[in-house]
C-alpha cells in the first residue's frame, strides 16, 4: 500500500506544500515564493515574511490537494519543517501542520530542513548508500557522511559565513541586485580570473570559512575606488567563485576519498551553481564518483524535498505531538 505524505515547507520566504509518495514520486507541489517583495529591501525581512506566509498558506493547502486531486482522507501523514530557519515563518507551517493533523487525525512528522535537502536527490534517483552529502545553501556548508538511510553524520561545516550567505554579501559589493548568488554565477560564466583572492580555510579539516575570503573581496574593491580604478564585476565574481569552488571541491574529494565512498550528492540553493556543477561533474567522472545534483527546482526551498524525507522519518517512527515547536537552530540528526 502507498504512503502519501502531505509536506509543509516555511523555513524561509517560500509557502510551499508538496504531496510525495513513497518518497519518490511527486504528486503535487506548490511553491509560493516573496522573492519579488524581499528584492525591494536587498533581502529577506523576517517578519514580513511571516505575514506573507499568513495570508499565503491557506490558498497553498488548497492548491495542492486540487492539483494534485486527492482529499485529506488520502493523505497517510503530515510532514513539516521544524527547523533550522526564520523561527516566525517556521511557526506559520508548524500551526498549519498541526492544525490538519488534529482535525483529520494524521502523524505529525518532524523534518530537519537539510535533510530534505539531502532527499530532494530521492526524487531524482534512490540514494545509494554509503555516501557523502555537501550542502551548501544560504544558511548551510556543511559535508555530511550517510552509511544509510536517515543517518547523518555530520564531518565539517562552516566556521562563519554559509556559501550562499557569502554570495550574497560579495554581490552587494560589487553592486550586484538580490538575489545575489544566481547573479554572480551568471557573471562569472563571463569573467576572467584576475583578481588575487585568497583559497579559503584550505587546511586538513572538513570545515569551511568565508569571511575571509569575503574580506578580501571587500578590500580589494575599497582599495581600487581609492585608486579611482573600476571593479570589473565579471571578473572579480570569477575569481571570487573559482575559489568557492575549488576549496568545496577539494574538501569533498578529500572526504570521499578518506572514507573510501563513491557516491555523492549535492544539497541546497548554491547545489544550482553552474561553476560548481560543471566542476564536480568533471572530477567525479575522473575518479569514478557517482554523483547525483537535484534539478534546479529542487535546490531551492520546497516542500517536496521535505515530503521526501518525510517518507523515510515516517517510515522509522519519527512522530510529533502537538507540542512541536519551531528551532532556530539546530543540529542534523
Amino acid at each position: 500500500m502507498s504512503t502519501y505524505i502531505l509536506a509543509i515547507e516555511t523555513s524561509c520566504d517560500e509557502t510551499s506544500m508538496a504531496i510525495i509518495k513513497d518518497g519518490h514520486d511527486e504528486i503535487a507541489t506548490v511553491v509560493l515564493s516573496q522573492m519579488d517583495t524581499h528584492a525591494n529591501y536587498g533581502g529577506v525581512v523576517p517578519e514580513i515574511a511571516s505575514r506573507m506566509h499568513i495570508e499565503n498558506i491557506t490558498l497553498v493547502a488548497e492548491e495542492v490537494l486540487r492539483k494534485a486531486n486527492m482529499k485529506m482522507d488520502d493523505i497517510t501523514a503530515i510532514a513539516v519543517t521544524y527547523g533550522p530557519g526564520l523561527i516566525g515563518s517556521l511557526l506559520i507551517g508548524l500551526m498549519a501542520a498541526k492544525t490538519l493533523a488534529f482535525i483529520y487525525h494524521k502523524p505529525l512528522v518532524p523534518v530537519h530542513h537539510i535533510a530534505g535537502h539531502i532527499y530532494a536527490n530521492n526524487l531524482v534517483r534512490q540514494l545509494e548508500f554509503p555516501l557523502i552529502a555537501l550542502v551548501i545553501s544560504g544558511g548551510h556548508t556543511e559535508l555530511i557522511y550517510m552509511k544509510e538511510d536517515y543517518s547523518f553524520e555530520k564531518l565539517g561545516g562552516t566556521l562563519d559565513d554559509a556559501v550562499g550567505e557569502a554570495y550574497d554579501k560579495v554581490a552587494r559589493v560589487i553592486d550586484v541586485p538580490y538575489p545575489g548568488g544566481p547573479l554572480v554565477d551568471k557573471l562569472a560564466h563571463e569573467g576572467k580570473d584576475t583578481y588575487p583572492l585568497p583559497l579559503p580555510l584550505d587546511d586538513d579539516s572538513y570545515n569551511f570559512s568565508f569571511s575571509g575570503l569575503k574580506s578580501a573581496v571587500i578590500n580589494l574593491v575599497h582599495n581600487e575606488k581609492q585608486r579611482g580604478q573600476d571593479i570589473i564585476k565579471e571578473n572579480m565574481a570569477t575569481s571570487f567563485q573559482n575559489r568557492v569552488v575549488e576549496i568545496l571541491t577539494k574538501k569533498t574529494l578529500k572526504a570521499l576519498k578518506e572514507y573510501d565512498v563513491h557516491n555523492l550528492i549535492v544539497a541546497g540553493g548554491v547545489a544550482a551553481n553552474k561553476g560548481l556543477r560543471e566542476r564536480l561533474t568533471k572530477e567525479c567522472l575522473a575518479n569514478d564518483i557517482h554523483l547525483i545534483v537535484p534539478e534546479i527546482k529542487y535546490c531551492t526551498d520546497n516542500a517536496a524535498m521535505i515530503g521526501a524525507a518525510g517518507y523515510f522519518a515516517y517510515k522509522l517512527g519519527r512522530r510529533a505531538d502537538l507540542n512541536l515547536n519551531a528551532k532556530a537552530s539546530d543540529m542534523l540528526h
